[in-house]
């Protein structure tokens, strides 16, 4: 064998003896949430929520709905591009384990001429292979690959919460349509009685009973009324062309079914402990993730105050005739030790920045969870005194109900006071309003807690994309 083919093999192996000395930089926390987690929550159910937590209202056309966000909304898919993006780029951190090898072939063509003589021609035919490779002494390329890395599952994550937040909004625009449409059901039908009371007012009219005041307030109440449905109508328009948003269509499209309706509130959820919110929400895991990203920044900026080590190798083989081109080989091997001297403070900066940073993702960690579990706590209590409002109103609707009944009969048997009876009327129809809302209020605070506990399903690129069908 020959001596420059030893000396390369004995460089590589003192790189490979080196790359496995322990590394000195810092190494990354697992440290706790920088809040106190409170043991348990206000409220709590007996029965765990399906991870697709929407089956749980029993309704098919949300599920469909849900299926076609997921699977066409332009927000998610703007966050798997950047998944993909994440991937690639920790792809390419993590080249750098690997030497990095170039050839090179050069031809050239020589042409001497002198006077009184023809001309000379000279060819040469150079071919080349050169290899590098850093040894990562203190670990500062595994801490840039590890940053690289955690960027990348809390890119996952950020994924899994945008893919929670789009199910929650499908849901509560859904049941929001559904309530709109049970408006303008209900106004059409208020419509219908004020006309009836307006019939009643004039009959008494033209027998003299009554002034034409009485009349005028009818046919006030009958045009607020319908003006109250064209308003209805046009929310409803709005919230369908959300709908259709949401599930990634033309806001013209037409994404949901005539009918539906606001489903029976489900039996309250296991809220499980605090603690394990904080590891199942995605919002909080990516907050997390980025919070050890950071860390791992730092043992790259610190591992960057010690010196470099490089190996580097080449062949090189040149001959005028490409037949004789493999004949000959010229091997180098070098070693360079690069190490900063003096660069005017930059990497100590760069050490307080990055620890800066990390100190920032700290307390961005312990918002995201203050944040969840408010967003929890407010769901529980929002439930519960929404129930005991919606209790008072139909309570109060029924005594309304009443009040109209008895008024309307004493303004039949020659009671000349009417506004008395359009107070009553009123009432009851703003009380049928006001149940019809606190119902789909209702369902939005139960969307909200489903939301606030957190996502478990196992989320799926879509696969009319063509990033999919690229995929094996």
């Amino acid at each position: 064998m020959s001596r420059p083919m030893e000396r390369l093999r004995l460089a590589l192996a003192l790189g490979l003896l080196a790359g496995a000395l322990p590394s000195c930089a810092p190494q990354a926390r697992s440290p706790a949430p920088p809040v106190d987690v409170p043991g348990t929550f206000s409220r709590t159910g007996t029965q765990a929520a399906p991870d697709r937590w929407w089956l749980a209202l029993g309704d098919p056309q949300l599920s469909a709905l849900v299926e076609q966000a997921l699977a066409g909304n332009m927000d998610l898919r703007v966050l798997w591009d950047r998944l993909d993006q994440a991937a690639a780029s920790a792809r390419r951190e993590g080249a750098a384990f690997w030497p990095s090898v170039t050839g090179d072939a050069t031809a050239t063509r020589t042409r001497w001429k002198t006077r009184d003589e023809p001309p000379t021609y000279a060819s040469t035919i150079v071919l080349g292979v050169a290899a590098a490779y850093e040894v990562d002494l203190w670990g500062r390329i595994r801490a840039t690959v590890a940053a690289s890395d955690l960027e990348t599952r809390a890119t996952r994550e950020d994924l899994e919460a945008g893919a929670m937040t789009l199910t929650a909004s499908v849901a509560s625009t859904w049941y929001q349509i559904v309530a709109q449409r049970e408006q303008v059901a209900l106004l059409e039908a208020q419509i219908d009685t004020n006309e009836k009371y307006l019939d009643l007012v004039a009959q008494r009219f033209r027998h003299g009973k009554v002034t034409a005041i009485d009349v005028l307030q009818q046919r006030q109440l009958v045009e607020a009324t319908r003006a109250e449905k064209v308003l209805a109508e046009s929310r409803l328009r709005v919230l369908e062309h959300q709908l259709a948003i949401l599930v990634g269509r033309a806001p013209q499209a037409p994404v949901a079914l005539a009918g539906g309706r606001l489903p029976a509130l489900p039996h309250l959820p296991a809220t499980g402990l605090p603690a394990d919110l904080v590891r199942k929400r995605p919002d909080i895991r990516s907050a997390y993730l980025r919070l050890q990203e950071a860390d791992q920044h730092v043992a790259a900026a610190v591992a960057d105050l010690f010196p470099r080590l490089s190996l580097g190798a080449g062949a090189e083989t040149s001959s005028e005739q490409l037949r004789d081109l493999l004949d000959n080989w010229l091997a180098t091997l070098a070693a360079n030790v690069l190490a900063p001297l003096l660069d005017g403070g930059q990497r100590d900066a760069e050490i307080r920045r990055t620890r800066a940073v990390a100190s920032e993702r700290l307390h961005a960690y312990g918002q995201a969870v203050l944040l969840a579990l408010g967003e929890a706590e407010n769901a529980l209590v929002q439930e519960r005194q929404q129930q005991l409002y919606l209790t008072s109103v139909e309570q109060q609707l029924d005594l309304a109900a009443k009040a109209t009944e008895q008024t309307r009969q004493q303004y039949v048997q020659g009671s000349p006071d009417y506004l008395r009876v359009l107070d009553a009327l009123q009432s009851q129809q703003q009380l049928q309003l006001q149940r019809l809302q606190a119902q789909r209020d209702l369902i939005g605070f139960r969307i909200d807690l489903y939301r606030a506990l957190g996502g478990g399903w196992e989320l799926a690129r879509p696969s009319n994309t063509p990033e999919a069908a690229a995929r094996p």
